[in-house]
């Protein structure tokens, strides 16, 4: 049995999941082996409830020429509630008032979302935002004035808590609200450099997955995520993209779902903005500042009636209120000569900044990274320009 298997067609549309027994077999159900989100569509519009679906799934599978098929254990399940509890996390069903509409609207909408945090934030006017893992300083600081700024303007920020410019995106949204969708379980910390941020968006945001508790991320599962962020959404903006990137794959799936794509431009001879320049070129609006993203989207109307932090999220367990979560402590960093390196080529491009900008980025001192910047330049890597300024020199 694949996702191309076919079953009888019926009216029968699928039975709202109003209890807790049939929510447990809806997730047992998608869970099961070989049975995808259009496979889990079909077995509920032809056998009505998931209970129905999980006793036929062993003949459906043979009829496949699946033998020895057993649908996923009860345990398994349970487990997972187990740890969503622990975790804190709620489960938004598709179908309740909890889901996000825009993504509801999706033929691939994840059947679950696990949320820690705020799900209120589901409701209200959302943007994608993407880039570059290798951020430059330059992206850095337009990921976070155009975060920032949406975020005063209503919108809420949503991002993939990968490092570079959605770690940037999601840092200046934190006032204002920004979610995370993860790659992985939503109680999973990837990746680990980002751990004390995320923890910051459970306490103050949201952070979502449609994967498993504890599951770690692979490199399949971060596609399937991107659709997420896109279809959250009612535009995606992407900053610092190179011309094969992840950040494409979610431009291409917003364009998909018939959604706004969005780009701001970069130096031509810098790689980390070949992508950018492409969608401009293919047609996407070039943003220079929030005001170019209301310009073309309209001001978000008032949230003002968003649901509480909970509404029709389902909990877990019953239990006290969960206190808000502490985040990890920092670890001191060693800036070995490797390191700094490596930092400050990834920061700089071809268009110049300023040294203290670059000290400021890093978060080192002058005496640190004075050294570093000279066996760079010695080397031929980067160059200085008049007035302090630092550029990287193309390969």
């Amino acid at each position: 049995m694949t996702e191309k298997d076919l079953f009888p067609s019926s009216t029968h549309p699928p039975l709202p999941p109003t209890s807790e027994v049939e929510q447990f077999s809806r997730l047992r159900l998608l869970r099961s082996r070989r049975v995808g989100i259009a496979t889990y569509k079909r077995l509920l519009i032809e056998y009505g409830t998931a209970q129905n679906a999980l006793a036929a799934l062993p003949e459906v599978a043979r009829a496949a020429g699946v033998q020895s098929y057993s649908p996923c254990p009860e345990p398994v399940i349970r487990a997972e509630l187990r740890a969503a509890a622990a975790a804190g996390a709620g489960l938004i069903m598709h179908g309740t008032a909890a889901y996000p509409p825009l993504l509801a609207e999706l033929d691939d909408a994840p059947p679950f979302l696990w949320a820690l945090g705020d799900p209120g934030l589901l409701m209200r006017p959302m943007i994608a935002m993407v880039g570059a893992r290798n951020a430059s300083s330059l992206g850095g600081r337009m990921a976070q004035a155009l975060a920032r700024d949406l975020g005063a303007a209503g919108f809420v920020i949503v991002s993939g808590l990968a490092r570079g410019i959605d770690a940037a995106a999601h840092a200046a949204a934190l006032p204002t609200g920004t979610v995370a969708v993860q790659a992985g379980g939503v109680d999973t910390l990837y990746p680990p450099e980002n751990a004390a941020l995320a923890m910051d968006i459970q306490a103050q945001g949201l952070r979502l997955s449609e994967q498993p508790m504890g599951l770690t991320p692979m490199a399949r599962h971060f596609p399937a995520r991107n659709r997420i962020i896109s279809g959250l959404c009612r535009a995606t903006i992407v900053i610092e993209a190179a011309a094969k990137s992840g950040s494409l794959i979610t431009a291409r799936d917003a364009l998909d779902q018939g959604r706004e794509v969005l780009a701001v431009p970069g130096h031509p001879f810098d790689a980390r903005a070949a992508g950018c320049n492409q969608l401009i070129r293919d047609g996407a609006p070039l943003i220079r500042s929030a005001e170019d993203v209301i310009a073309l989207l309209g001001a978000p109307a008032c949230a003002a009636a968003a649901p509480a932090r909970n509404a029709g999220v389902a909990p877990t367990r019953p239990g006290p209120t969960r206190p808000r979560p502490k985040r990890p402590p920092a670890k001191h960093r060693l800036w070995d000569t490797a390191t700094i390196h490596l930092k400050i080529l990834q920061r700089l491009g071809s268009a110049p900044i300023a040294e203290d900008q670059l000290i400021r980025d890093l978060a080192v001192t002058p005496a640190q990274i004075a050294p570093a910047l000279v066996d760079l330049e010695l080397d031929g890597q980067i160059e200085r320009q008049a007035g302090g300024l630092l550029s990287k020199v193309d390969a």
